[in-house]
């Protein structure tokens, strides 16, 4: 038995030749057309209609996907270009942020008229509080262990090692770090001293001396390393105590460490020489 698909595909070839042999016949003989023509031309002319409009819907259906196609790969380069000039734009916005930096670095260098040489951060110390960091400048440029580390901001720490091409800053907020200090406004004077957690002590402050939170504390010159009169913090805490001699004086460093980039190592005559 014959399924009712091929019986369906049978029918539709055979319309199908039907419409071709009447079509033959109508324009070989256009004049002599009869009634069997006639016939088959009334029973085609819907399927052949219907035929027209499949393809012409098979044709719309295939030249779209050619344009989805077209244009999902326009997109595609489209991204691929959005996202390159994404980037170049974040690359200008970084050129213009590090040349604001060093025209602030240059500026102070000659508002302080010392020899001082700019140097890139390129790494910071394990520890959480950022005691130590690495710079790019070395012993081929100059640098030398015992030279200050600043930023207009203030004093940073002093060079402790030195290779050819990189140096190790010790931080002001290190422990192991002293800076003979002043009280800017009072001149009332001590050591400034590692906290090791971002903070510092204002060590051996006189409990006669008046010291307020708020005021700047600076370096004297006095320690043989620093230069006179950088920034270094601000009083944050005074606790004169009911007894001794001395007050406990709480500091913050006017620099911000964890942020960073670039430094100026001021250069001494014994590293010239």
């Amino acid at each position: 038995m014959f399924s009712r698909r091929m019986v369906l595909v049978v029918a539709v070839l055979v319309l199908l030749l039907l419409n071709i042999a009447a079509l033959t016949v109508s324009s070989s003989r256009p004049d002599s057309a009869g009634g069997a023509a006639k016939i088959a031309l009334h029973m085609t002319a819907p399927f052949q209609k219907g035929i027209s409009v499949s393809l012409g819907w098979v044709r719309s259906l295939w030249n779209g996907y050619f344009k989805l196609v077209s244009t999902a790969e326009e997109n595609g380069h489209l991204r691929l270009e959005v996202s390159r000039l994404r980037e170049q734009l974040n690359g200008y916005h970084e050129l213009k942020r590090l040349n604001g930096r060093m025209r602030s670095l240059l500026t102070f260098k000659e508002a302080k008229a010392l020899n001082m040489v700019a140097a890139e951060v390129t790494g910071t110390d394990a520890s959480p509080w950022y005691r130590t960091l690495i710079i790019d400048k070395g012993t081929d440029h100059g640098v030398a262990k015992g030279q200050p580390v600043v930023v207009p901001d203030g004093i940073v720490g002093q060079v402790i090692e030195a290779s050819s091409r990189y140096a190790k800053v010790l931080l002001i907020t290190d422990r192991n770090s002293a800076v003979d200090v002043l009280v800017q406004d009072t001149r009332a004077r001590g050591v400034l001293q590692g906290g090791g957690a971002g903070e510092c002590q204002f060590a051996y402050a006189n409990r006669n001396d008046t010291i307020v939170v708020g005021q700047r504390i600076v370096s004297s010159g006095l320690d043989g390393v620093f230069p006179k009169g950088f920034l270094i913090g601000t009083v944050s805490d005074v606790n004169k105590g009911v007894s001794g001699i001395f007050q406990k004086v709480g500091v913050t460093p006017s620099v911000t460490f964890e942020k960073l980039e670039e430094v100026l190592v001021v250069m001494t005559p014994k590293a010239g020489s």
